[in-house]
């Protein structure tokens, strides 16, 4: 499923046109972004939570040249699922 995909399916289940679907898609969205982009997590009950987590620099290698380089610290987006969606996959 792509972004339309769910705009498609949000716009079905609630009635509304698929642009007032993509405006509510998008709302959600951002607002998930911003709120990770300030360190805080998105906990959605019954779906899961949304976490940031910090990965140190560190050293790696080349593949295919076997050279050493740097890895830049850099920030990550971890996704845990809640109870209630795992049961659903399961």
């Amino acid at each position: 499923m792509n972004k339309n995909d769910l705009i498609a399916v949000v716009a079905e289940e609630t009635d509304i046109s698929k642009a007032k679907a993509a405006e509510v898609v998008d709302a959600v969205f951002a607002a998930i972004e911003n709120t990770l982009k300030q360190k805080e997590e998105v906990r959605l009950v019954g779906f899961g939570t949304f976490v940031t987590a910090a990965r140190e620099a560190t050293k790696g290698r080349n593949p295919r040249t076997g050279e050493e380089i740097d890895i830049p610290a850099s920030t990550s987006v971890r996704f845990k699922p809640g109870k209630t969606l795992k049961d659903a996959v399961n």
